[in-house]
């Protein structure tokens, strides 16, 4: 479904954020992508939506990531940002839910009913009418993700889902994450979320691909966690 071939991404002449990647996402696959601060998470997937110039060949359902392609390549791709107030800019959330489809041609009513659906599977009606400023940011976070299931993409790309959730709404992800049946990544520091949720990681360090393989077996590999600047996930740390 996703593919990388030798992709390259650099910022102002200086060292690439990305260097040579090659691998393959199939269709259904959970993956967590993980690294320290400045591994090249975030940068992989703007390279992915287009949102980043970058050399060698990416594609997704074999339809390559091109400047005339780039309407159907985010139909496919929901990307939920790790900055939710760069995604909620309507004055409700609800108002953030329907934009997308309808802009997409669906009517207004169709659009609303699709929005109380994903509301109510994800236990979050009660955020419907609220205004996008007097919400916190966890309770923001989960309306993001609504968002972007309301355009049901084929694909869900997460950076830093858990970050500004408390314990209970981050249990509330985790459940909704394992719901869903579209390919997943979810870039992240929360080693333990990713154990939770993905079945497979993949492990960046400065814009190199390191590992990519089980997530229990990289996951619990402390002395290839250490040496990438990470540590173990708390479960398993003594």
């Amino acid at each position: 479904m996703i593919v990388f071939e030798n992709v390259t991404v650099a910022y102002d002449r200086g060292a690439p954020a990305l260097h040579s990647l090659d691998f393959e996402i199939k269709d259904g696959a959970a993956v967590g992508i993980i690294g320290a601060n400045g591994a090249g998470k975030t940068t992989l997937f703007k390279a992915l939506t287009g949102l980043l110039p970058f050399e060698g060949r990416i594609t997704v359902n074999s339809v390559e990531v091109a400047k005339k392609n780039l309407p159907g390549i985010r139909k496919m791709l929901g990307y939920v940002m790790q900055n939710s107030d760069n995604q909620m800019f309507m004055p409700k959330v609800s108002d953030d839910m329907i934009f997308g489809p309808v802009n997409y041609g669906m009517s207004r009513e169709e659009a609303g009913k699709r929005a109380d659906e994903v509301l109510g599977k994800l236990n979050i009606s009660y955020l419907r009418d609220r205004y996008n400023h007097k919400i916190s940011g966890g309770e923001k976070r989960l309306a993001a993700i609504a968002t972007v299931l309301a355009m049901e993409p084929e694909i869900l790309l997460f950076d830093e889902p858990s970050s500004a959730l408390d314990p209970k709404n981050r249990r509330m992800l985790i459940n909704i994450l394992n719901s869903l049946g579209e390919t997943k990544l979810i870039a992240s520091h929360d080693l333990d979320l990713v154990l939770d949720t993905c079945r497979e990681v993949m492990l960046l360090n400065e814009g190199r691909l390191c590992a990519f393989g089980s997530a229990k077996e990289i996951l619990t590999d402390k002395a290839l966690l250490e040496a990438n600047g990470l540590e173990l996930p708390l479960r398993y740390q003594n």
